[in-house]
């Protein structure tokens, strides 16, 4: 009878460790999975629009030709009118974080610099005049429409858009704390440097 107790005894003793090794390895795995469904999560919001300029804009093109070995220049020109939005914000596919399961915490170790996300320009053809042997046909309006994106893509360094955008990163910030506390869990941003960041998130 005693041995029948004895063994009743340890094998609820073991019984007891096997359980809570199972338990841990389950609370950890979901851990775990809570982490990598997160970073998904952000991953997936892929690219975060903050800043719309828009601009106006007047670009005159002009192409000569020579013709006969010189002897003869055709010059064809045009105005151009253009109207583009552009919209600057952060492509989080180049952020860098990685999760502590232990602790459930999302360490943001690198925030990407704002870029243009996107580029509408709306182009309106003025006094468009075609040289006698120079003359416009499609592939030129097409070239003219990429020179105009690109004229417009230049104006954007001399504006305030990416200083505007870079102010604008705590929000992004901001939006990741979300995601991130949706399932309980904290962002750790110590080791960026953003304008009046903690101030704005200690907010919430």
């Amino acid at each position: 009878m005693e041995l029948f107790f004895v063994g009743l005894i340890i094998g609820s003793i073991v019984s007891y460790f096997i359980l809570l090794r199972f338990s841990v390895k389950s609370k950890r795995s979901l851990t775990e999975k809570q982490s990598v469904i997160l970073l998904d999560k952000v991953k997936k919001v892929s690219k975060l629009i903050t800043v719309q300029g828009e601009f106006s804009e007047i670009y005159h093109h002009e192409n000569k030709q020579e013709k006969w070995l010189g002897m003869f220049t055709s010059k064809k020109k045009a105005l151009i009118l253009i109207n583009a939005k552009a919209h600057i914000g952060f492509d989080f596919r180049k952020i860098k974080m990685e999760a502590d399961s232990k602790k459930k915490k999302i360490i943001l170790s690198e925030f990407p610099q704002p870029e243009v996300l996107s580029l509408e320009p709306d182009l309106r053809f003025y006094d468009l005049q075609n040289g006698l042997l120079n003359k416009f046909d499609s592939a030129d309006l097409t070239a003219l429409n990429k020179e105009a994106k690109e004229y417009i893509l230049q104006k954007i360094p001399d504006s305030n858009l990416m200083q505007t955008a870079r102010k604008e990163a705590v929000e992004a910030i901001v939006l990741m704390q979300n995601l991130v506390e949706t399932i309980g869990w904290t962002l750790d941003y110590s080791a960026l440097e953003l304008p009046d960041a903690s101030n704005k998130l200690l907010e919430k």
